[in-house]
């Protein structure tokens, strides 16, 4: 029996019982034993609690929060935090398990962890959303910490977030800690780089998919799902690289650009309306018909679960790469597979916001950051190395890249775990 958070509704998408399913699966593959194979599925810790919030109007409101750490046999924990009305247990167990896996899928030293609050951050004011991370940090102080678990932006959380938890977990230890989370500002230990490397990993991971399909980039036509901290660096990425975005969604809805959209005039667009919607020359589109729209590339960059059977059937384009973390159901990646359109998974395609994060982590331990030409160039090879490494897999597996992704990640963990043997 799979461990799992809890009994979840048989007839919902429950991303937890997809990512167990996943790395079963790839267990199974490999010859692992049941043993090893539930040791590795099974979160290490979970910790829920309570974040008690004084609001401008005097009243105290309740929140619930998370930190979950799945794996550390390979480092310390790796892993956002988010702030979403739809944060629960099992979608923080199965980001968690994502991350065990991606951290090992691109061979840095990081085992799997993730947090959040459930909470729509835009119905708090800039002073209640500072309290409400500052308890949430106070609560989760103790799994925290630069040799424990290193926290990151995620959805509704940014550079401000991370600088509120590492101010207050440098108080409460009575010292400076910079190293306890990442993404944050460079004046208090961030990186030059950061920024946008989550979208640069997943253009790396494009570009490698098309040149081992021998295919050129030039008029490869896009379209991306969500427009937000990786989708809005990737409009303007791709287009330089000489793809055509022509379909984009955000919460308001999709447009359609056959032309392709200009990302500057988006972008000017957008700060001016903070909608996509009404660009200039776009055809307006249900946001569920973003996929059947004519493409060569789709690329998942909102929340999970939003690549279903339906939406797999009626998809345009001939391949995905996966922005999101967790975009498709597990019915919706057998039609994708039975349909041969190729997916690079999350846990390659978007790795580099974790990659972007090690290196942070790193240079906060060194005390000496790096030039931002460094920086990229260690990235794309990483990047490079990791999507290489999982290509020849595939090709020597024959399965699918997710299969083999999972394949890979779990192999390094497993091996891990064996040589570190089990205490006492």
């Amino acid at each position: 029996m799979v461990t799992r958070p809890h009994e979840a509704n048989p007839d919902e998408f429950n991303p937890w019982l997809r990512i167990s399913s996943l790395i079963e699966k790839a267990g199974h593959l490999l010859g692992l034993d049941d043993g090893m194979i539930t040791r590795i599925i099974t979160p290490e810790r979970i910790l829920e609690v309570a974040v008690p919030v004084r609001m401008d109007s005097g009243d105290v409101h309740m929140f619930t929060g998370w930190r979950i750490q799945h794996n550390s046999s390979r480092g310390p924990g790796k892993g956002g935090i988010r702030f979403h009305p739809s944060v629960n247990v099992d979608e923080i167990a199965a980001l968690s398990a994502d991350m065990s896996i991606k951290c090992a899928v691109v061979n840095i030293p990081y085992g799997g962890a993730k947090g959040g609050v459930k909470v729509d951050p835009s119905a708090l004011s800039r002073g209640e959303l500072e309290r409400l991370t500052r308890r949430y940090a106070f609560s989760i102080a103790p799994m925290i910490g630069p040799d424990r678990d290193i926290p990151a932006p995620d959805i509704n959380t940014d550079m401000q977030v991370m600088s509120w938890i590492m101010d207050t977990v440098s108080m409460l230890r009575g010292h400076n800690t910079p190293g306890v989370v990442t993404g944050k500002p460079l004046a208090i230990g961030g990186t030059l780089g950061h920024a946008g490397a989550t979208s640069l990993g997943v253009t790396i991971c494009t570009l490698a998919l098309l040149r081992q399909l021998e295919r050129s980039p030039q008029e490869q036509r896009v379209v991306i799902q969500g427009y937000g901290k990786v989708g809005a660096p990737l409009v303007k990425l791709l287009t330089e690289r000489g793809m055509k975005v022509v379909g984009l969604a955000d919460i308001h809805g999709a447009i359609h650009v056959p032309e392709g959209i200009d990302p500057e005039k988006l972008a000017l667009h957008f700060d001016e309306s903070k909608s996509i919607m009404g660009y200039p020359g776009a055809e307006e589109v249900h946001a569920d018909q973003l996929f059947e729209l004519p493409s060569d590339i789709a690329i998942p960059a909102a929340l999970g679960g939003v690549i279903t059977e339906q939406v797999a059937e009626k998809m345009s384009a001939a391949m995905m790469v996966e922005a999101a973390n967790g975009p498709t159901t597990g019915e919706g990646a057998g039609v994708l597979s039975s349909r041969n359109i190729p997916v690079v998974p999350d846990v390659l395609a978007n790795a580099g916001g974790v990659v972007a994060s090690y290196f942070e982590w790193a240079q906060d331990l060194q005390g000496f950051m790096w030039e931002t030409e460094l920086f990229h160039q260690r990235l794309e090879k990483t990047m490079h190395e990791a999507f290489d490494s999982i290509w020849e897999r595939h090709l020597q597996l024959e399965v699918a890249l997710r299969d083999t992704a999972l394949v890979v990640g779990v192999e390094r963990i497993a091996e891990a775990t064996k040589l570190r043997g089990l205490f006492p």
